[in-house]
């Protein structure tokens, strides 16, 4: 029951702003509840920070629907290739 109350006041964004100068990249489907916590976090970040979102998604649609997943891999594959080149 312990791990439950920590995991409940866990705040993965807590941090973001710890997070530049280096790259940071959110991505987010435009029709997804969580938006919100990605938009936040790019707004809270002092440096290189960028949402792409993918027009139609939900969030739960960005894990394995070939039509969103596409846009959201070829984003990833361009991000890694700019910043770890």
């Amino acid at each position: 029951m312990r791990s439950a109350d920590l995991l409940d006041q866990f705040d993965s964004f807590a941090g973001v702003a710890k997070i530049a100068p280096r790259p940071l990249l959110m991505i987010a489907g435009t029709e997804a509840v969580t938006r919100g916590f990605s938009e936040k976090a790019v707004a809270d970040s002092p440096g290189n920070a960028e949402l792409f979102l993918v027009e139609g998604a939900t969030h739960v649609d960005l894990y394995d629907r070939d039509q969103y997943v596409t846009p959201a891999a070829a984003k990833l594959t361009e991000f890694f290739s700019k910043h770890l080149a």
